[in-house]
């Protein structure tokens, strides 16, 4: 969960876009979500991390939010580092999934977190509208943005400035697959008639933007689902044996390489705009101070940097707090 995919199975990079039918099947999907995670309690799914930053503590304590995967206890290092490095003494608590980690941001019970811009606009739509709202966010970065802003504050949230660095979810081949059939674009693939078995969550089916969208949008002949997770080794692995061929992952997978596949461009904007920026506790941590250290991050980081660093810690068994020090530090942003 923490990286929810009913947050909009994503797709390469923000662009023009096309909605689909099927959000109301989105938001009910969500409210569901976040209904099977209603039981836990933040003591119970939380933890502390001992490698964050503590800084001098000069400007006060702030606590960093991370959901339950690498990406997300990557940012939490690398703003925790720089926050400290800004005068702040800080700690990392690491909550299950969004359904946590949002209310304890309202609460005051964490301070900052690294979060997406589409997923979090819909998220907090879903909270103010009900199940069946309409969808609010777009492949149009700076209109989703502005959309999340107005649901953040009077939730007493903060958004800060969004960068280019972007984790949306994609569609992957092998370059094998590729090559044989031209195939650079989702369109591409729509028009070679080729029949597709994708290997995907299950609940694929019905989700707008995975099969319902590839579907409509780009004519993709989606003959079944094999329900073997998103971006999972078994799912890559179904895809580089041919057994499948096409699976869902992120545009953020560092180890695509190792199954010899390669991402179709999603030409026609299908994916919603899940640009990282952070977003903060108005109260605790909605001052200048903390904007500025944290958006010397946004402004240099990559998409392709998050997938470097997420190699790291994947496939090279590096700690997070290890690689977020050596990237900062390489980028020039620490000054100590």
């Amino acid at each position: 969960m923490g990286r929810t995919f009913s947050r909009t199975p994503r797709g390469p990079r923000a662009g023009r876009g096309v909605r689909t039918a099927g959000a109301a099947l989105a938001a009910v999907a969500l409210a569901v979500t976040a209904a099977g995670c209603g039981g836990d309690s933040l003591e119970s799914k939380s933890s502390d991390s001992g490698d964050a930053g503590t800084g001098g503590g000069k400007k006060g304590s702030l606590v960093i939010g991370s959901a339950g995967f690498t990406e997300s206890a990557l940012m939490a290092q690398l703003y925790s580092r720089l926050l400290a490095d800004a005068g702040y003494s800080t700690s990392i608590k690491t909550l299950k999934n969004r359904e946590l980690y949002e209310p304890a941001l309202e609460k005051g019970q964490i301070d900052v977190v690294p979060e997406y811009a589409a997923t979090l606009a819909e998220f907090l739509n879903g909270k103010k509208n009900g199940p069946k709202a309409e969808p609010v966010a777009s492949s149009d970065v700076d209109k989703t943005v502005a959309v999340l802003e107005k649901l953040a504050e009077p939730r007493g949230l903060k958004v800060l400035p969004v960068g280019e660095a972007v984790d949306q979810n994609a569609f992957a081949v092998s370059g094998e697959f590729a090559e044989k059939h031209r195939l650079k674009t989702l369109s591409d693939l729509g028009k070679s008639g080729q029949k597709i078995k994708l290997a995907a969550g299950d609940e694929c089916d019905i989700r707008p933007f995975c099969r319902p969208g590839l579907e409509e949008t780009y004519g993709i002949d989606i003959t079944a689902i094999d329900p073997k997770g998103v971006g999972t080794t078994p799912a890559k692995q179904a895809v580089k044996d041919g057994t499948d061929q096409l699976v869902l992952t992120t545009t953020t997978d560092a180890t695509l390489t190792d199954f010899g596949l390669v991402l179709l461009e999603d030409d026609k904007g299908l994916q919603n705009a899940d640009n990282l920026l952070p977003v903060v506790s108005a109260e605790s941590a909605g001052d200048k101070d903390v904007e500025a250290a944290l958006d010397k991050l946004t402004k240099v980081l990559t998409t392709d940097d998050l997938i470097d660093l997420n190699r790291k810690v994947d496939a090279e068994r590096q700690k997070p707090a290890d690689v977020a020090e050596e990237f900062l530090k390489s980028k020039g942003l620490l000054s100590k």
